[in-house]
């Protein structure tokens, strides 16, 4: 009796795991299938990204300017005095942000965190893992 039982469960378990390996297949494809409009949103969202890059670089660039001019005018330097005061400002406050930075991203990170990030990078470019 036990083996008559047999192979009837093992064709009950071969039907069930064709149906879930179905069902697994249908959520790949749907998944993939989002992960190309994803890309087009990430990408258009990179593009936007890098145009208001661009106008933020600019308009640094102008208020680089415009202080240049307010500290040549209100100390009485010439241009090349001004422009050393204006580095040197930009290289104290560019040390500050980095030591902030690195101080902030230092620490231990779990094996977790760094798959997670690792994943996340590769279907970011596109790569399977």
């Amino acid at each position: 009796m036990a083996e008559s039982n047999s192979p009837r469960g093992f064709g009950a378990a071969a039907r069930a795991t064709a149906l879930a390996a179905s069902v697994m297949d249908l959520h790949v494809r749907i998944a993939l299938q989002e992960v190309d409009r994803e890309k087009r949103r990430l990408i258009s969202g990179g593009l936007f990204l890098a145009m208001g890059g661009t106008a933020m670089l600019l308009a640094l660039l102008a208020g680089e300017g415009a202080l240049l001019l307010w500290i040549q005018q209100r100390w009485s330097l010439d241009l090349s005095q001004a422009l050393i005061a204006l580095s040197v400002g930009n290289l104290v406050f560019a040390g500050v942000s980095l030591r902030i930075g690195g101080q902030v991203l230092k620490g231990p990170f779990l094996p977790q965190t760094l798959e997670g990030v690792m994943k996340t990078v590769r279907a970011l470019i596109g790569r399977r893992a």
